[in-house]
């Protein structure tokens, strides 16, 4: 698994865990899960997990705000500007040893109408740990007053704190926020949903939605195109990073191999007026 460099005045205050360095701050305030990667066999990678709005208090900078890592639709500055209007200090970075996959669907696409029950192309886009693999996202920053808002945006992740590194290998000082997969609903049910069928009734039982995190599911056409139109606005090295290193719910086909076979009318899709505006890069 490729490691990071270790710049020398940060190695006082960083700990390596895993393939990554991390505050040692961070480390004393949150518990390291270590999750097992599906299809790696015995392979594993440490996940610290942000499950309150006060665990945020240990990503901050010294101003008071805490970065976000943008892997779809938030790689176009556009996009991310109409959810976080008061972001600041928007670029590229990569990301090591996690893939995108697409893998479970979002209550959005059915408040939004974009979901094709009958083709299953409901599937939204998230990240999961995968030693070897690499992304070019984007980081940008908030103030510490809009975590609460960030957390409630999309249930279904969990959000992790990562450090994103520049094109030179150098980590980036402060940690970011990254909305990861949980995998399945047992676990999705168990630590989102505090096991009550009445919160899992808020965010997907009232849209009949009884299984989130599946195996059977495409990609909705209409936010795809999205992401792909927000990934070809960042640049073309981060065109060709999505396109290849974003997976399917089978996590073998990847969406360049997708867009080339029953995927291909994809890029034609006309966005409701519901998105109109909204989910065009």
């Amino acid at each position: 698994m490729q490691t990071m460099q270790t710049p020398s005045l940060l190695s006082t205050s960083y700990a390596r865990v895993g393939g990554i360095y991390l505050p040692n701050a961070l480390l004393k305030l949150l518990r390291v899960y270590v999750v097992v990667i599906v299809d790696m066999g015995s392979d594993t990678l440490p996940l610290i997990e942000l499950n309150i709005v006060e665990d945020f208090e240990a990503i901050l900078n010294p101003e008071g705000y805490f970065s976000i890592c943008g892997f779809g639709s938030l790689l176009s500055e556009r996009s991310a500007r109409s959810t976080f209007p008061e972001l600041r200090n928007f670029r590229a970075a990569i990301l090591r040893d996690f893939r995108r996959i697409s893998a479970h669907t979002s209550a959005v696409f059915y408040d939004r109408g974009i979901a094709n029950v009958d083709t299953k192309e409901i599937s939204s886009l998230s990240v999961e740990p995968c030693p070897g693999e690499h992304l070019i996202v984007t980081v940008f920053e908030l103030k510490k007053s809009e975590v609460a808002s960030f957390m409630a945006r999309e249930p279904e992740f969990r959000y992790v704190a990562v450090v994103p590194e520049g094109f030179d290998g150098i980590p980036f000082p402060y940690p970011a926020a990254l909305c990861a997969s949980y995998g399945n609903d047992e676990e999705f049910f168990r630590k989102k949903c505090k096991g009550s069928h009445e919160i899992y009734y808020q965010y997907f039982g009232r849209l009949n939605i009884y299984k989130v995190f599946r195996e059977d599911i495409l990609p909705c056409r209409v936010y795809f195109r999205h992401c792909i139109l927000s990934a070809k606005s960042l640049s073309e090295a981060a065109y060709d990073n999505f396109l290849e290193h974003t997976f399917l719910a089978d996590r073998k086909t990847t969406l360049r191999e997708y867009l080339n076979g029953a995927g291909s009318g994809i890029m034609e899709e006309k966005p409701p007026e519901s998105v109109t505006g909204r989910y065009d890069g």
